[in-house]
């Protein structure tokens, strides 16, 4: 379950767009950092997605992708002309075909072939009622398949899209907009399928044209992951969407007009709890109303498997990411766009353990903070604060020299400050990681929580 924010240029403090997501896979999904260069295909060639192959066009864009590891589509991603997007599952009335386009693909697929948050809007909804959207979302999880909603931002702007099936709905952002994995458009909007409202009013989703409301008369009442107490609360009982927009939408407004990268950082690292009751708080007693969220067992077989917030300005962007579950114990990390100077190469994850693939080398890292969150947080936290404020203090005195398009001297300056900051972050994992296996526990999570990770562990040859 994923949470993904934007504010535009009047809610942030220096006029650009800033977007956040968090993507939240189940516990052992490996998430990786991916840069796919431009490239010229052939005519009449195709491009094999994650479930169906269609046909690619001829030419394709600078794209960084952050991924689940077997999928074609990424969980969110942008690409050299500044747009981003990020999506979530959501739920409806319509039926989940059985196979068509993943809303990860239709993410790809839009940054690889538009420039603009608008093209990329009419090229997902293009896709989707030419191909459909359909398949199983998770790896190794039967079951889980879902519509999808998105925030597609440029540097100008962004928008709101949410699907059922073929039909869709867009709101233009006006200043700060937080989606979940709930419907969220209700009767403002900006754009809209040509059949949808006909569509509802004949299926008896809506009373009348008058009537039609999109988010109480899509959402389904009786499906186990999304049935809701009340269609005008849209609370559902175990993703609880509603319950995290409505956090992430209330820790957006506290810097409203002044949101900076590292606000959203906060954003996505928020457990939803009482400042008070933060000293006490383990992930093992985590719930399912949390931007930053962990896995504690079957209920909730999720984590935040990787995050990123991107700051999008006209002529260079900054994609800030993890790379790594737990936003909360993590480190954000700059790439640059619109040429991606990271040129460290980041050994990709798979489905079982590797000491040597990036996420899994800090998954197993979180999984050791997680044994004692609260000891081993306070032997850390402020080390890897500072850490992090370096990377921003570099980041924003290179970005105030920036006039226009990236110098060549410019560019090297910045690939110098990315690469620096994953060696640094790689250099520290290591470090902690060795003072993490020295200390002793003091306030081990249940028995319930153990012997989930335990299992989690033995799945894919992770020793702790």
């Amino acid at each position: 379950m994923c949470d993904t924010v934007v504010a535009v240029g009047n809610s942030t403090k220096d006029g650009s767009v800033i977007l956040g997501k968090n993507s939240n896979r189940v516990a052992n999904e490996a998430h990786n950092i991916e840069y796919i260069p431009r490239k010229k295909h052939s005519r009449n060639s195709k491009v094999k997605c994650t479930y169906i192959s269609i046909p690619q066009v001829e030419q394709t864009y600078d794209v960084l992708l952050l991924k689940p590891f077997w999928m074609f589509g990424c969980e969110m991603g942008a690409n050299e002309h500044g747009l981003t997007i990020g999506n979530e599952a959501v739920w409806t009335k319509e039926p989940i075909r059985d196979i068509g386009l993943l809303g990860m693909d239709l993410m790809r697929l839009a940054l690889e072939r538009t420039k603009t948050a608008k093209t990329a809007l009419e090229a997902i909804v293009s896709l989707l009622g030419e191909y459909g959207q359909g398949g199983q979302c998770s790896y190794g999880v039967v079951g889980r398949d879902y519509h999808n909603s998105f925030i597609i931002a440029d540097p100008q702007e962004a928008w709101v899209l949410e699907t059922a099936d073929k039909y869709w709905i867009a709101e233009k952002v006006k200043n700060i907009r937080t989606i979940s994995n709930t419907l969220s458009i209700e009767t403002e909007y900006d754009l809209i399928h040509p059949d949808l409202i006909k569509h509802a009013v004949e299926k008896g989703y809506s009373k009348s044209k008058a009537d039609f409301n999109f988010a109480r008369d899509f959402i389904p009442k009786f499906r186990i992951y999304h049935a809701v107490k009340e269609s005008s609360q849209r609370s559902q009982y175990f993703t609880k969407g509603f319950d995290r927009q409505q956090c992430t939408t209330t820790l957006m407004l506290r810097n409203a007009g002044k949101i900076t990268p590292k606000d959203v950082m906060n954003v996505l690292r928020n457990h939803n709890i009482k400042p008070e009751k933060e000293s006490n708080w383990s992930p093992a007693k985590a719930k399912a109303n949390s931007p930053c969220h962990h896995a504690t067992g079957i209920i909730i077989p999720d984590q935040s498997t990787g995050s990123l917030v991107s700051h999008i300005l006209k002529d260079i962007q900054i994609h800030w990411v993890t790379g790594s579950s737990a936003p909360c114990i993590s480190t954000f990390k700059p790439i640059f766009f619109p040429k991606p100077v990271l040129k460290k190469k980041l050994k990709l994850s798979d489905a079982l353990y590797d000491p040597d693939s990036f996420w899994w080398f800090n998954e197993k890292f979180q999984r050791l903070v997680s044994q004692d969150y609260q000891q081993r947080l306070n032997v850390l936290e402020d080390e890897r604060n500072g850490l992090e404020e370096g990377f921003i203090e570099k980041t924003g005195d290179i970005i105030k020299t920036i006039s226009g398009k990236p110098s060549e001297d410019e560019l090297k300056k910045m690939t110098k400050i990315s690469n620096d900051a994953f060696t640094e972050s790689i250099k520290k994992i290591k470090e902690w990681t060795e003072k993490m296996d020295k200390l002793p526990v003091k306030a081990k999570p249940g028995y319930r929580n153990r012997v989930f990770w335990n299992r989690q562990n033995k799945q894919v040859m992770l020793e702790m």
